[in-house]
Order: structure tokens, then sequence, then C-alpha cells
């Protein structure tokens, strides 16, 4: 396998913890973290597997840094790149957008022809609507720390475990 970057804010909060939970569960010798709001095409053409943090912001979008880099991201062939992309969202407060960034981010990945990985069902969840959804399934890892941030834990293991065998 090789290695693999995790992409996230360093100045946040709740998605710093959630990264540094998945750099422990995944091994912090098997993946380098790099700062979201430092990320280059350089950084992009560095790796082959990929873990980006997609925490949903207002209703709905993309976190800044996100944002800013797309239409970069829009440029680059990403046939030969896996990514897993996680999120936090919070079920009671944005039930109609719960995680969207996450299901944003599959779409311009996809779009850009990458193989996206860590779709998991979506049982478990109370919400109204998610762009992260499809069908019975999410294309990433929801978390909500704000509702159920006692199955965090167990819900990153689970993960990382599915996103090792889908790297392999």
């Amino acid at each position: 396998m090789s290695k693999t970057a995790i992409i996230y804010s360093f100045h946040t909060q709740k998605s710093k913890k959630v990264a540094e939970k998945i750099i422990d569960v995944f091994g912090k010798d098997e993946i380098d973290a790099i700062n979201a709001e430092e990320i280059t095409t350089e950084t992009m053409e560095s790796y082959d597997n990929f873990i980006l943090s997609a925490p949903t912001w207002f209703d709905g979008e993309l976190p800044n840094y996100w944002d800013e880099f797309v239409p970069e991201l829009e440029d680059m062939d990403l046939k030969n790149k896996t990514f897993a992309v996680f999120g936090l969202g919070d079920q009671k407060g944005y039930p109609e957008n719960f995680c969207d960034a996450v299901g944003i981010l599959v779409e311009i990945l996809e779009e850009c022809g990458a193989k996206v990985i860590g779709k998991i069902p979506a049982e478990g969840y109370t919400f109204e609507s998610s762009r992260a959804q499809r069908g019975d399934i999410f294309v990433g890892l929801p978390l909500d720390q704000e509702n159920q941030a006692r199955l965090t834990q167990k819900r990153i293991q689970t993960w990382i475990e599915q996103l090792k065998e889908e790297m392999k």
C-alpha cells in the first residue's frame, strides 16, 4: 500500500480532533497530515491515496479552503488516485443538508476521474436529506459530533478497516 495523505484544516477544532483520531487508527507512520489551507497541485500529485475532511459549513456548503481549491482540482486528472472523504455535520440542527460537503466534494472528485472508496450504509442516522447519500449508502463517512459523538470512535475504526482493504 502506498503512502496516504490526510488533508484537513489544522485551524479547526472538531474536524482536527476527528482527523487526529483517524490518524491514530490508520497508523501515524502510514499517513501524512497536510493542512487543507495550504494544499497545492503538487500535494495532489505526490500521493496516490487520500483521506479528505469536508465539514459542512452554513447551509450545505464546502469550507472556504476547499471552495478556493476546486478550480485547480477540476483541472487535474485524478484517474490513478483513490479518495475517501469524511465530514462533520449536525443531523438535528441542519437536517436538510446533513454532511452535504462530503457529497459535493465526492461529486467533484468523480468528475475528475478519481476512484472514491469508503462508502458506508446510511442506517443509524436521522436527517431529512444529504448530498452525501445515494440510495441507502453514504459516499463517505458522516460524523455528527453534536448528537452522536459517542459513536465516532467505533465508526472511525470500522471505516479505516474498510479503507485499508479497499486501498490494497
